[in-house]
């Protein structure tokens, strides 16, 4: 050993106190959370019960309601078994994930790497969690590294191992090992094996801390002894040469170590002595050249945990490039789990971890894998027959890509991104506890090794790339500890303590984060705890006390930072940001001593921050979580609201205290001052159990305007309405506004309140006062309400003898009152009378009421002398009626009294209850107010079941005999009876109505649809005589309207109407029916005379008049004769229509012919206009040369007076002009649209279908391979293949319009999983119709010739009507293709549509409808001169 002297001077030299002292300090604070983290499992698990996820742990359902903490812990998803693959099966290279059902753990979330990233980043977990991690720099380590570096050559760091030692790899090949005092210990190897063997490229101590592996970027490994730094083995050959060692890992077994090389080769050493010669023996797990490994983990067990039954399989995660793989090294190597990753990016980094966690009170080790941004967790456990399951949990999905991934405890982890910051997660809620940059760390990365750039870069691309963020050997976690390896530093970081974290609030300033905290330790929903142990009553004390001593510094900061000076609000914002806070944890912490004592005199230092604080305590008061406040707190309380007028909370407030403590008598004068009538009520009721002086108080103020007849204030209306409520609530045993009385001075309370009501005199009476005030009083307030508060009351009675005395008492005072005093209104009465009705009609009843006095009420209700208040005395008589008081009266004399009164809804009630439902018509008809109703009594009585025939008949024929009064009511309703019940007995109605116009409205509403009644014509079949009736009606009372009525009506007979028309000299109307009838000649000879009538009274006036009128009367009739030639014109030859237009025109240019060119006539030029538009319209029906021939024949023209003709024949030459031009323009534009449309059509239907792959999407299999029957192969457009054999197992067949068509399996059960709310036929337009069939290569036949037959028709294959569809597509608007589509079928009607798959079915739209339509036509060329 050459060096030793060398190693010890650098002993000596790099041995800095300073560093040992921080790192002393280091460790020392990490004592405790090693501890933590390696203590009986058992114990964790007792005193983390409280945070067991019940989801995640399948724990069964329970009926009770979880509660808010279990919601907040609820994370993870049931446990689903993995289905154990054969690796060799699977070709992941040659799947496309998009398409292919894997079994990946996150399958349902593949695919879109967009989709995956979508958890966000929480922007203010500080505030949430505070500081969870704790980071500091090891100055003596990295002072130490940097002086090797220097001193003697030792390279730069490389790799990092951590146990109870730290051990340092360096590039020249050097090994430094560290105790916990940061101390130099030992320098292992030297700088020339350096050079020879290359970097430390990787580390690996074992359990006992009693041996170093170290493995170098050239292939060679090295295992130290640390006790005494002894070269022990130095291995050459355990692996192919000219690879670099990635990872060396120790297993629980000290004599077997794995070790992971740069051509992704995985090799298990078995280190042996033998006869006091060590060996080692090597054995390969994993050949590289069936996909590199990258990243290895064996499952290490703490010393508590080396009897698990799982450490005995000696289990070995593998990552390669492609898949994961769970092997058991012991008792003989077995696979027990592969998996593939899916798509990801080829240049992410695998990553691998373990750790024991507790699931259902059992613990079993988790493995936590990820390449990219989704970690997922596998829970591995054995049973009972001693096999492995794999079980999945919930993934975590991330948005960003990760580096390394480090378990911290069975609840936290640490992970580092890709930019180089540290994310905390809590597992079970995937919450981000706290984020931070550590680029500071300047941390190392493993690329060389990866390249392998020490022995020539022999390996390939794929590793390269991924070794380009590969940092495996830079950081190593032990005991909650995790330590970074930058290039001139050491770095560790690991988790606060409670008190630390609340302590790094502070500090900040940040009290009210700070105690935001406490509370989430205190109620145990905080994350990554630390230090907090022992029973839950233990903790929260613990916390409690650490909470009271931050509201102590909170209060006195709130008071030091109050502004001295300024304006009132600016201090009153500032206690209102802070004092809620000190209210709401004293409260939440149960500590009203410390909230009324300390704190209150505290902030009472500050009138402002007092003012805040008393404010505060009102929403705790009125939720009633706050009882049991102090006298004094109790006193302010009430006089800041008082002083601040906030009168309405003085009340709410005082309801909700115990006001035992106060001064009552000053209380209750402050209530009655400020009308504070609920809060009177509370602290008579509960400060002195008085029931009685609420309500003489009240009674004194609201008595004397009732029985002097005035109105009452709106506020004595308030008082008024509350005293009935309080007295409602005396009796039925509440408090009020609220709670209950207790249940020993409830009947107390009712006796004193009955007995009080009941008084004979008040205290303080007058000789002038009546008998019974106080029932007085309230019977003239508000009488229902009263009466409805003894009802109420008379429910809760039981039946003894003193209720049954009250009961009768108080009714026998209500009689004498209301009934023996004339001040009450019939309403009051009736409202007395009908409590009473119901009180009688109990089954159980002990009332006595002298039958007399109803007899008095029925009298006073109907005397008909009083015509005031009708409809109020025969509502309440109604209302005492149906509430059982009918039994009180003789009901013949009630009849009458009724129908003398005119009390009809009185009469209808007894009338029902006689079943003589005729009589009821009449009550209808004679009561103006509900006349109208009549019509659906009658419908109802004769259509809905229940009456007998005598019944209905006796209806039926009392309406018949009043058809005349329903007419005149109601013309509509009443046809629509008729129609519905009177239907044969109509010309008998008809007979009936006498008047004209009465029959006039009811024969329209009967016939004429355009009335809004709903009758159906062709049941009703009614004589066409009634028809013409109608219409000589129609002619007499409205004969504007009778061409529009005849275009709806249908029953009528054209002559005899034709008759009525000409009987009423209507023309337009008899050409018309003439029209209708066939007479075109003869309609255009009576609209012709019409017309020439009309011009010759203009030819007559001449110039004398100035009036519009008779030229308007002379364009409609022209504009209404041109419109019979038009209609009439397409179905005559070229004579007749000859003869109908020429005798037009003529008349037309009669009076211009007339009119002499010296003194032209004053409507000369509107005649020359409705002239031209005579010739405008003849145009399309007569040849032009016929038009100018007969023009020019004509004896005043042919005498050469061209002049006047000459605007008109120069207008039909610039219409001809114009139709020409629009002729030949659309001629060209359909030619070139046709052309067009066919060359894209055959090029669409020529494209031929590239295949994504060359094997079936099904069965998996190669196209070529199947050659054991002649099968099909299909390619779909969106590029899977398919034998149709597999297709036809898949059902992916559907029938459209008569023709089967393929659908692709992969796109549909896709499109069904993910997107279910798209239209179908979308689906359908890229995944049914797009197809190609291509027959194998052995079998020539295109097809089936069976199926060809069947589809023999002349009809667009599914390629064709795709590509058809695909054209269609590719104009923006409406082509001229489909305008001339559409026209040819609006021509031909019927015929067959030549494109008719493009189209879909009957919900086709006409393009002429879009509202976006527009046809865009050039004008008429100018005629040059």
């Amino acid at each position: 050993m050459e060096n030793e002297p060398d190693q010890e001077n650098l002993e000596q030299n790099l041995c800095v106190r300073t560093a040992e002292e921080e790192l002393n300090k280091s460790f020392s604070l990490e004592a405790s959370l090693s501890k933590f983290s390696c203590i009986d499992l058992d114990k964790e698990l007792e005193f983390k019960n409280d945070l067991i996820d019940d989801k995640e742990f399948d724990i069964p359902q329970v009926d009770t309601p979880p509660t808010l903490e279990s919601i907040l812990n609820e994370t993870d998803d049931e446990d689903e078994s993995f289905v154990l693959e054969d690796p060799t099966l699977l070709n992941i290279d040659t799947i496309d994930s998009h398409s292919y059902d894997t079994s990946s753990v996150a399958s349902s979330d593949s695919g879109d790497r967009a989709n995956l990233k979508r958890k966000k980043k929480l922007p203010d977990a500080f505030s949430l969690h505070g500081s969870v991690m704790r980071h500091s720099l090891l100055k003596g380590i990295s002072a130490q590294i940097v002086s090797a570096a220097d001193k003697v050559d030792a390279g730069l760091p490389t790799a990092i191992a951590v146990s109870s030692l730290i051990a340092v790899g360096t590039s020249h090949g050097l090994a430094l090992i560290f105790d916990q005092n940061q101390a130099l210990r030992l320098c292992l190897g030297s700088t020339s094996v350096g050079g020879q063997y290359g970097a430390i490229s990787a580390l690996s101590i074992n359990n006992d801390c009693s041996r170093l592996l170290c493995g170098f970027a050239k292939g060679q490994i090295t295992m130290w002894d640390l006790a005494s730094g002894k070269l022990l083995r130095s291995i050459s050959d355990a692996h192919p040469p000219g690879t670099a060692i990635l990872h060396i890992k120790f297993t629980d077994d000290p004599t077997l170590a794995i070790c992971n090389d740069s051509g992704g080769s995985v090799f298990e050493l078995t280190f042996k002595r033998v006869m006091g010669v060590r060996t080692c023996e090597s054995r390969c797990l994993f050949s590289g050249s069936k996909g590199e490994v990258c990243c290895i983990e064996p499952l290490h067990s703490k010393p508590e945990l080396k009897d698990h039954p799982i450490t005995q399989f000696s289990l070995l995660a593998m990552a390669s490039l492609t898949k994961i793989l769970v092997i058991g090294l012991k008792p003989s190597l077995k696979v027990w789990m592969t998996f593939p990753y899916g798509r990801m990016d080829p240049s992410s980094v695998p990553l691998l971890a373990w750790h024991f966690v507790a699931v259902n009170n059992c613990v079993n080790p988790m493995l936590a894998f990820c390449r990219g941004d989704v970690v997922h967790f596998l829970l591995v456990k054995r049973d009972e027959s001693g096999a492995i399951h794999v079980t999945k949990q919930k993934h975590l999905h991330l948005y960003y890509d990760l580096i390394n991934f480090t378990w911290i405890n069975s609840r936290t982890v640490v992970l580092l991104d890709s930019v180089e910051k540290l994310h905390v997660i809590d597992r079970q809620t995937q919450e981000e506890l706290e984020t931070m940059e550590i680029s500071e760390v300047q941390l190392v990365y493993n690329s060389s090794h990866f390249k392998s750039l020490a022995t020539g870069g022999n390996v390939s691309q794929a590793l390269a790339l991924v070794g380009e963020k590969a940092c495996y050997q830079s950081i190593s976690s032990y005991g909650g500890q995790i330590f970074y390896l930058g290039t001139k530093s050491v770095y560790v970081m690991m988790l606060r303590s409670w008190r630390e974290r609340m302590d790094h609030l502070l500090k900040q300033d940040c009290l009210t984060e700070a105690l935001a905290l406490a509370w989430s330790f205190h109620e145990g929903k905080a994350k990554a705890v630390v230090g907090l142990s022992g029973d839950v009553s233990k903790r929260k004390a613990v916390v409690a006390d650490r909470m009271v001593e931050i509201l102590f510094h909170y209060a006195d900061r709130a008071l030091k930072k109050c502004p001295d000076q300024g304006k009132i609000q600016v201090m009153e914002q500032h206690f209102q940001d802070t004092v809620p806070v000190i209210v709401d944890y004293c409260l939440l912490l149960q500590r009203k001593d410390l909230l009324f004592s300390q704190m209150y005199d505290k902030l009472s230092e500050n009138s402002v921050a007092k003012g805040v604080f008393l404010e505060c305590l009102e929403p705790y008061i009125l939720s009633d979580k706050l009882v049991g406040i102090t006298p004094q707190v109790m006193k302010d309380l009430i006089v800041h609201f008082q002083d601040k007028k906030l009168m309405d909370s003085v009340e709410a407030l005082i309801v909700h205290m115990d006001i035992t403590s106060l001064d009552i008598q000053q209380v209750v004068l402050m209530c009655w001052e400020n009308r504070l009538y609920d809060a009177m009520i509370y602290v008579y009721n509960r400060g002195m159990n008085e029931f009685i002086s609420p309500m003489e108080k009240l009674f004194k103020v609201i008595a004397p305007p009732l029985n002097a007849g005035k109105t009452l204030t709106d506020e004595q209306v308030v008082m008024g309405n509350k005293l009935l409520v309080y007295i409602s609530c005396c009796l039925a045993g509440r408090a009020y506004p609220l709670g209950d009385i207790p249940e020993d001075l409830v009947p107390l309370v009712k006796n004193q309140v009955f007995e009080f009501l009941i008084r004979l005199h008040s205290v303080e009476a007058s000789s002038e006062e009546e008998v019974y005030p106080y029932v007085r009083t309230l019977l003239h307030f508000d009488t229902r309400e009263f009466l409805n508060v003894l009802a109420l009351t008379f429910e809760d009675f039981k039946n003894d003898k003193q209720a049954v005395e009250y009961q009768q008492r108080i009714v026998d005072i209500l009689l004498k009152v209301m009934v023996e005093n004339s001040d009450f209104t019939p309403s009051q009465v009736g409202c007395l009378f009908t409590f009473l009705a119901r009180q009688l009609a109990k089954p159980d009843n002990t009332l006595f009421v002298n039958r007399t006095l109803f007899d008095q009420v029925l009298e006073f209700l109907c005397s008909p002398d009083d015509d005031s208040r009708h409809s109020e005395r025969q509502q309440v008589l109604l209302e005492l009626l149906q509430a059982g008081g009918i039994v009180q009266f003789e009901e013949s004399r009630l009849i009458r009294m009724a129908e003398k009164a005119e009390f009809y809804q009185i009469c209808e009630f007894m009338y029902e209850r006689a079943h003589q439902y005729d009589k009821i018509i009449d009550c209808y008809l004679h009561d103006p107010l509900r006349e109208e109703e009549v019509f659906n009594y009658i419908h109802n009585i004769l259509s809905i079941p229940g009456h007998s025939a005598e019944e209905k008949q006796s209806v039926w024929q009392k309406a018949m005999d009043h058809m005349e009064e329903l007419v005149s009511l109601k013309p509509c309703k009443a046809a629509e009876l008729v129609a519905t019940h009177f239907s044969g007995q109509i010309e008998v109605v008809i007979g009936q109505l006498q008047n004209q116009v009465l029959l006039f409205k009811f024969l329209r509403s009967l016939l004429d649809p355009r009335e809004g009644v709903h009758i159906n014509q062709e049941l009703l079949q009614i004589p066409p005589s009634v028809t013409e009736q109608f219409i000589e009606l129609l002619c007499q009372f409205s004969p504007d309207q009778v061409i529009e009525t005849l275009q709806v009506l249908e029953c009528y007979r054209l002559e005899e109407t034709i008759q009525i028309t000409q009987k009423y000299q209507l023309h337009e109307v008899t050409a018309y029916l003439l029209e209708k009838k066939g007479d075109v000649h003869g309609a255009f000879l009576l609209l012709l005379e019409r017309l020439q009538s009309r011009l010759q009274e203009i030819t007559r006036q001449g110039g004398n008049t100035t009036e519009a009128f008779p030229l308007k009367a002379v364009e409609d009739t022209m504009v209404e004769t041109i419109a019979l030639c038009q209609r009439n014109s397409q179905n005559l030859n070229q004579q007749q229509r000859e003869a109908l237009w020429f005798p037009l025109l003529e008349a037309m240019m009669a009076p211009q012919k007339l009119s002499s060119s010296a003194a032209p006539h004053r409507h000369c030029e509107a005649l020359k206009s409705l002239t031209m538009q005579v010739l405008n319209s003849m145009a399309a029906f007569i040849a032009l040369p016929s038009i100018l021939q007969r023009i020019l024949q004509d004896p005043i023209y042919g005498k050469g007076k061209l002049g006047e003709i000459q605007g008109l024949i120069l207008g039909m030459l610039d219409t001809f002009n114009y139709e020409q031009t629009l002729l030949e323009t659309t001629t060209s534009l359909l030619n070139q649209d046709l052309h067009w449309s066919l060359c894209n059509l055959r090029a669409s239907v020529s494209r031929g279908l590239n295949p994504k792959q060359d094997y079936c999407s099904i069965c998996l299999q190669q196209y070529k391979r199947r050659q054991e029957m002649a099968d099909d192969i299909i390619v779909f457009s969106c590029g899977h293949l398919y034998h149709s054999f597999c297709l036809q197992s898949k059902e992916c067949t559907l029938e459209i319009e008569g023709q089967t068509r393929w659908i692709c399996y992969k796109c549909s059960s896709s499109s069904k999983a993910g997107k279910l709310s798209e239209n179908s036929s979308e689906d359908k337009k890229g995944r049914v119709t797009s197809q190609a069939k291509a027959p194998p290569l052995y079998h020539q036949t295109k097809g089936d010739p069976s199926v060809r037959k069947a589809n023999s028709e002349p009809a667009l294959d599914p390629q064709q009507i795709q590509a058809f569809e695909q054209l269609c597509r590719l104009y923006r608007g409406s082509s001229r293709l489909a305008l001339l589509t559409e026209l040819s079928q609006n021509r031909s009607g019927d015929s067959c549509r030549p494109f008719a798959g493009s189209q879909s079915g009957p919900a086709f739209n006409s393009i002429f409808q879009n509202e976006n339509f527009q046809l865009q036509l050039a004008p008429p060329p100018v005629a040059e001169d």
